[in-house]
C-alpha cells in the first residue's frame, strides 16, 4: 500500500517516544562539527530511533538491509555489526549498490555476490539490476522486509537515490515490504534547483523527472517515488524520520560523522559543489577525480589564467575562483600537470551549485578552444536533457540557460512540497 503523509507522521510518532540513547548505536549527539558549522549538533538518524524503539517495526519479520559503509551509528559502528548480534532483529542478508556493501570498489563498480567475513551475512549485489532480475534477487534471499539505509549527497545523479528507486520497485513485484530510514541531506533541503530531467533521458543517473539538485532527503524521495512515479504497483512502504534535522542544516551541524559515500565524495566540502561540477563528467576536462579535492579542482591541458578570471568576472554568489595547476593519479589526464581553477565557497548560504556549474562551463568553453563535450553526449544524461548542451554550443550565457528550465523548475518544487517531512 501507499503510505499517506497524514500515515506517515501517525507512523513516525509511533517510533517517536524513544529513548535518548539508540540501544546498540552509540551516544544520541556527537561532537559539535567544525568548519562553517555551528556545531548544533543532535541529529538523530533514523537508524537510531529505529534502535532505539527495541526495532519494533521489523518484528517478526527476515529482513535484509540495502546500505554501504555510509550506513553508521554515531560512535561509527555499522549498522550491520550493531544488528546481527541483536536478538530483536531477525537480520538475514545485505544488498550491496556501486562501489559495495563495505566499500572496497571504486566508480562503476561492486563486490559482486559473497558472504560478509565479519558477520558471515549473505551479500548480496544490487548494482546495475532494477525490476524483475532485482526482484529474483530479493525473492531468493528469503527476506520479508528490506531496509534501506545510505547517505545521500543532494544530487539527481549521484546513483544512490536510484538504488532506492530500483529496490522500491523491485521489492513491489516480489511482494517485500520497505523501511527507508532517514539521513540528512549534506547540502540542506532549503531548495530544488536546476534543471528537471526529461525522461526521454532516463538512466542510472536518473531515472525520473526530479531537478538537478532535489533538495529533499532519502525519506522523502522515497514518499514521492512511490506516489508519482511508482502509483501503479507502489511497495508497503514505511519510513523512519529523523529528529533534530532542519532544513537548513548543512551537515557539519548535525553532531554525525560524515563517511564518504563513495571514493570520490570524501567531505560535506565536497557535496556542496557536486550538484554542478559533476557536469564536468560530460566533458573533456578533469572533475579533479585523482587529486585530493574531486569537484572542486577542474582542469584540462592547456588552460591558463584566463579561465578562472572569466570565471570570477560573473560575480557568483558565495564562490571565488583560484587559478590552479594538478597533476591527477588516475582518470582524465592521469600522471598529467593540467591548470584550471579550484572553486572556494566562502558564503554556503549564497552559493548556487547548479548556476556555478553552468557559469563554468560558459566560460570554459569561451576562454579554452580545447574544449569538448563527451563524444557520447553524457552532458545529455546528467543535465537531463539537450538543451544545456545545445545553448551553450549556441552561445548563451550562464542568465540564459538558467532560465530555460524556470518552468519545470517551478512544476517540480510544488509536486515536491507535498513530500517534505521537515520544517
Amino acid at each position: 500500500m501507499t503510505l499517506s503523509r497524514r500515515g506517515l507522521l501517525a507512523a513516525g510518532g509511533a517510533v517517536g517516544a524513544l529513548a535518548a540513547t539508540a540501544a546498540g548505536s552509540g551516544t544520541a549527539a556527537a561532537a559539535p562539527g567544525r568548519g562553517h558549522g555551528s556545531g548544533r549538533g543532535g541529529v538523530r538518524t533514523g537508524f537510531a530511533r529505529l534502535a532505539a524503539d527495541g526495532y519494533r517495526l521489523l518484528a517478526g519479520q527476515k529482513v535484509g538491509v540495502v546500505t554501504n559503509p555510509t550506513g553508521v551509528t554515531t560512535d561509527v559502528r555499522h549498522i550491520v555489526d550493531v544488528m546481527h548480534p541483536d536478538r530483536r532483529v531477525d537480520l538475514t542478508a545485505v544488498f550491496g549498490p556501486e562501489h559495495g556493501f563495505r566499500g572496497t570498489a571504486q566508480a562503476g563498480g561492486s563486490e559482486g555476490r559473497y558472504d560478509d567475513p565479519a558477520t558471515g551475512l549473505p551479500v548480496y549485489d544490487t548494482y546495475l539490476k532494477s525490476g524483475q532480475e532485482l526482484a529474483d534477487v530479493f525473492t531468493a534471499s528469503g527476506v520479508d522486509t528490506v531496509v534501506f539505509d545510505i547517505q545521500d549527497a543532494g544530487a539527481r545523479f549521484y546513483t544512490y537515490i536510484w538504488t532506492l528507486y530500483d529496490c522500491m520497485e523491485a521489492a513491489a513485484l516480489a511482494g517485500k515490504r520497505f523501511v527507508v530510514l532517514d539521513r540528512p541531506n549534506p547540502v540542506t533541503g532549503r531548495a530544488a534547483l536546476g534543471p528537471v530531467l526529461d525522461p526521454a533521458f532516463g538512466t542510472f543517473v536518473g531515472r525520473r523527472e526530479i531537478a538537478q539538485a532535489h533538495g529533499m532527503t532519502v525519506a522523502e524521495l522515497a514518499l514521492l517515488f512511490n506516489k508519482e512515479f511508482l502509483a501503479a504497483r507502489p511497495v508497503e512502504l514505511d519510513v523512519v524520520t529523523m529528529s533534530g534535522w532542519r532544513r537548513s542544516d548543512f551537515f557539519d551541524t548535525t553532531g554525525l560523522p560524515w563517511v564518504p559515500p563513495s571514493p570520490n565524495m570524501p567531505t560535506p566540502e565536497t557535496a556542496l559543489v557536486y550538484p554542478g561540477t559533476c557536469l564536468f563528467e560530460g566533458t573533456n576536462l578533469s572533475e579533479g577525480r585523482g587529486t585530493t579535492r574531486p569537484f572542486e579542482l577542474l582542469g584540462a591541458e592547456g588552460i591558463d589564467h584566463r579561465w578562472a578570471a572569466a570565471a570570477n568576472a560573473q560575480r557568483l554568489p558565495g564562490v571565488a575562483f583560484r587559478e590552479a595547476y594538478f597533476a591527477p593519479v588516475f582518470s582524465k589526464f592521469e600522471g598529467k600537470t593540467v591548470g584550471g581553477v579550484q572553486l572556494h565557497v566562502h558564503d554556503r548560504e549564497a552559493f548556487d551549485p547548479v548556476r556555478t556549474g553552468i557559469a563554468l562551463l560558459v566560460t570554459a568553453k569561451r576562454t579554452w578552444s580545447g574544449f569538448a563535450w563527451r563524444p557520447d553526449n553524457w552532458i545529455d544524461k546528467l543535465t537531463g536533457n539537450t538543451r544545456v548542451r545545445t545553448m551553450i554550443d549556441a552561445g548563451a550565457d550562464t542568465d540564459e540557460v538558467v532560465g530555460a528550465w524556470a518552468a519545470d523548475l517551478a512544476a517540480f518544487r510544488r509536486v515536491r512540497r507535498e513530500y517534505l517531512l521537515y520544517r
